[in-house]
């Protein structure tokens, strides 16, 4: 027996039409023209569909009748657009020939996040992308709310060329956008590992701890100059950890309770975990803050600094290996290990100089809310407060961010 699929009806030279509703939508609209034209034994060939403010505009592409005789075809066109006016809506049918013409190579996903999201900043964006040679083959809304995300399928040039150009133009229009190369991998990352300070939660740790030390100010000018980039973060650590010496340990329960997770963070990690990834933090912060952490949001993975601790009392040191740039993407490349995800199924989240290592090592590094030298360095950024429009960069809808937050508790 013949195992061979069989082939299309129609050829790119082969007659086809278009069929084209649209008018206000109702249910039922979808049933009633594919029943209409199972009349006509016509073999569907392409759908696409779209609702916009309650108008519904649904094209079909289809082979002519399978019936061949004389005003067979004219009947179709009667009968479809008879049954558009009994249901109030408006039908147009184009003849023409094959299908749509193949996508070119060098496809992407290109994600654009406003806030508002200005017509002005779409026609830059889109300007910048026929620029670059590109052709936009679809546009999907994402969201609506906390910003409004729009994808856009886009063909006919390399990704690495693509970003350069359209991330110029977005910085330029105040919007965000994210070019990610398309294909099976961007659905497959399964591993998200993001930084700790001003990522996952809006405080420093070390800063949270030096208030209670009487500190503050001193350790905050230096955490500025590490994040910069312009000190090295190891020694910088050393010198923040030495203002702390002799501070009760009791201090850890109040710090616990002082942490502020950013805007978004129970709903990214929730989505993420329902949707089947794995989630880590790795903080050049401390131990102390990253367990709890582990614990009130159910991580896979963390790994951080701890602070040493001798008769109830920090020494000002802290113990074992240091968690600093480089160890960042050390960790990183553990944990995906450990998951058995490959690095280019992994994404990182991160907004300090600390991090960059870690964001160029991963499959998709995120610049949250980042400092200029790390957005620069970064695949893509994200200038808004909330941590969960990450997701609409792995292409996570708003509907499915809703779904997994009917299986949680409501954003603190």
């Amino acid at each position: 027996m013949d195992s061979t699929p069989p082939q299309p009806r129609t050829a790119d030279d082969e007659r086809t039409l278009l069929v084209k509703v649209f008018g206000k939508d109702r249910p039922g609209i979808t049933t009633g023209l594919f029943a209409t034209l199972a009349g006509f034994e016509v073999d569907v060939i392409d759908i696409e569909q779209v609702v916009t403010r309650g108008r519904i505009t649904l094209c079909a592409l289809v082979t002519p009748p399978a019936k061949i005789g004389p005003g067979v075809e004219g009947a179709l066109r009667a009968t479809v657009h008879r049954w558009a006016e009994d249901h109030r809506l408006q039908a147009e049918i184009i003849s023409g020939t094959g299908d749509n013409r193949p996508r070119a190579e060098g496809r992407s996903h290109v994600t654009v996040l406003g806030h508002p999201l200005t017509a002005a900043a779409v026609s830059a964006v889109t300007s910048r992308i026929t620029e670059c040679g590109g052709n936009i083959d679809r546009i999907f809304r994402l969201a609506k709310y906390p910003v409004t995300a729009v994808e856009l399928a886009v063909s006919g040039v390399a990704t690495e060329l693509l970003r350069p150009a359209v991330a110029l133009e977005a910085a330029a229009q105040r919007v965000d956008v994210a070019v990610v190369a398309a294909g099976l991998e961007r659905r497959a990352k399964r591993l998200v590992v993001m930084d700790v300070d001003s990522t996952l939660i809006q405080d420093e740790v070390i800063e949270l701890f030096a208030a209670h030390a009487g500190c503050e100010a001193e350790v905050a000018e230096v955490t500025a100059a590490a994040m910069r980039g312009e000190l090295d973060f190891a020694e910088s650590l050393r010198a923040r950890v030495e203002l702390l010496a002799g501070l009760d340990v009791s201090v850890v329960d109040k710090v616990r309770s002082e942490v502020r997770l950013t805007p978004g963070a129970r709903t990214l990690i929730r989505t993420l975990q329902r949707l089947g990834y794995q989630v880590g933090i790795v903080s050049g912060g401390f131990t102390q803050v990253t367990d709890y952490l582990v614990e009130l949001l159910g991580l896979d993975y963390a790994a951080a600094n701890t602070l040493e601790v001798v008769d109830g009392k920090f020494t000002g040191r802290v113990s074992g290996e240091i968690v600093d740039r480089a160890g960042k993407a050390r960790w990183l490349t553990r944990f995906a290990d450990r998951a058995r995800v490959p690095l280019a199924q992994t994404v990182a989240i991160g907004d300090g100089a600390n991090d960059l290592d870690m964001l160029n090592t991963a499959g998709l590094g995120v610049a949250f809310n980042a400092k200029p030298v790390v957005r620069e360095a970064a695949d893509t950024a994200v200038n808004f407060p909330f941590l969960d429009t990450v997701l609409y960069l792995l292409g996570i809808t708003r509907e499915e961010v809703e779904a997994a937050d009917l299986h949680g508790t409501p954003e603190e």
